[in-house]
């Protein structure tokens, strides 16, 4: 209360939404114990109930409120980018994507759906799989944004390696879908490729014409 809650560290913000330890380990060392599971802050919200049940003095109860608490701060960090995307500075929603899925040990693919103003409609999880390995539908996912009006659409996925740099396969799938966009009047805006806070982006490296 006298300096602020943003003054506290990561370990007392989990240690308030404990309230409590356990004998022999207080909310703070308990706290510990969470953050070890994700040593990245950015994949807390990527924790299931059963990694903080199997952590001793954390019940079900509690680690539902532990997990709509990491989920209402990653809607959050949504709903900031929602309304804010830009494809010639795309540094805030590279932070967002980067967070969704930059860490994951499998690869996702996801497609953003935009209007004219290039303002985020919705976006999809159209793939997960093993690294290096992505089946994605083109078809599926025009025949999904001309049902929801879209007029553009933005490919990302990550690679769970780190290394952002695209293989033979993205530059592929990219023109595929540039020229099936083109059939049906829906600009494939950029191709994004995310993975432990590293990005590349298509129409930055000139890949996808202006």
């Amino acid at each position: 209360m006298t300096y602020g809650i943003s003054y506290l560290q990561h370990r007392e913000l989990i240690a308030m939404l404990l309230r409590s330890g356990y004998k022999g380990k207080s909310a703070l060392e308990l706290a510990d114990d969470i953050l070890k599971l994700r040593p990245n802050l950015s994949m807390l919200s990527h924790l299931t109930l059963e990694e903080l049940t199997s952590l001793k003095g954390i019940k079900k109860a509690k680690a539902l409120e532990i997990l709509a608490c990491f989920e209402l701060s990653r809607r959050m960090a949504v709903a900031c980018v929602e309304k804010r995307i830009s494809i010639h500075s795309p540094e805030n929603l590279v932070r967002w994507l980067n967070r969704e899925i930059g860490y994951q040990e499998q690869e996702h693919f996801m497609i953003l759906f935009l209007n004219h103003k290039n303002e985020l409609l919705t976006y999809k999880d159209m793939f997960v799989g093993l690294q290096n390995s992505c089946n994605v539908s083109v078809r599926e996912v025009y025949t999904y944004a001309l049902r929801i009006n879209a007029s553009k659409i933005m490919l990302v996925h990550n690679h769970p390696s780190g290394h952002v740099e695209p293989s033979k396969e993205d530059i592929v799938i990219t023109r595929q879908f540039i020229e099936a966009g083109k059939l049906c009047g829906i600009e494939c805006l950029d191709h994004l490729i995310v993975g432990q806070n590293r990005y590349f982006s298509f129409k930055e490296k000139q890949m996808i014409a202006s």
